[in-house]
């Protein structure tokens, strides 16, 4: 069974409308979302998955940066539903929250493709302690999020996401699933905070991983000229890994590691 309304989408948005209200459905069942938490949805569009995320009487604050669908979403809001027309990115979520009393925070949201990443990453330094986030994003941009060391997906972005949360991709979405259809499959991927980070500087940490794939078919070592690779070599030793080893090689612990022993 489709959702199926009228409005013309805005390609310079990047709005694809989930219409299919199976896989809504299966977003809902993800989310075990109590009535004193709060949710956070980012582009609700014409309201098929706001309007079921209700059903969980936890406090809902929207974002949409389209005024035109304004004609979808202002019935949708009551005591416990607010819809905010502004852009995620140039948002103060903080401020917007801070009179709202809840447990725990939930982010859901079919993302612009395009601007994924700056969205998660805007999230994350917005320091909201975010329990547990749910998103539609590109398969392949889920694939490189869930990658695993020795996979051609596995980057510096992997190692940044998995820092703050454990990161699992759900289910595939076929692009029949929106209107107008997109170029490209989704999928869905959900972040649930991490209780066990690394005990590390993260800044440094953060800095290591990025020169570390900053040329992906490059040697670690080629990639670390400005660091002192004698002691990233005594690590690498230790995990059985010579000093011509590739970045996409190693996972979080030899990272973790190298950067304690960098002190």
């Amino acid at each position: 069974m489709a959702i199926i309304k009228n409005v013309n989408a805005k390609k310079s948005l990047g709005q694809n409308f989930l219409i299919d209200s199976n896989v809504i459905q299966k977003i809902y069942d993800s989310l075990d979302v109590n009535p004193n938490d709060l949710i956070i949805e980012i582009g609700p569009g014409m309201g098929s998955l706001t309007t079921k995320l209700k059903e969980k009487k936890a406090n809902l604050i929207c974002y949409e940066i389209d005024n035109d669908l304004k004609i979808y979403l202002n019935n949708l809001e009551d005591a416990k539903t607010k819809i905010i027309y502004q852009d995620i990115l140039k948002s103060n979520i903080k401020d917007d929250i801070k009179n709202i009393k809840y447990d725990k925070l939930y982010i859901v949201g079919n993302l612009p493709y395009y601007i994924t990443t700056a969205i998660i990453k805007y999230l994350i330094n917005s320091n909201l302690n975010i329990f547990t986030m749910l998103f539609m994003v590109q398969d392949e941009v889920a694939d490189r999020f869930t990658a695993k060391p020795k996979c051609k997906d596995y980057s510096s972005i992997t190692l940044f996401l998995n820092y703050y949360f454990n990161v699992s991709k759900l289910f595939s979405v076929s692009k029949k699933c929106f209107k107008p259809i997109p170029k490209v499959e989704s999928a869905i991927i959900k972040f649930i905070q991490r209780d066990n980070k690394p005990n590390i500087n993260k800044e440094e940490y953060f800095k290591l991983i990025n020169d570390s794939f900053k040329m992906k078919r490059k040697t670690l070592k080629n990639n670390l000229i400005n660091y002192d690779f004698n002691k990233i070599k005594e690590v690498l030793y230790k995990y059985n890994f010579d000093e011509n080893v590739r970045a996409e090689e190693l996972n979080e612990k030899v990272f973790v590691d190298i950067v304690n022993n960098l002190k």
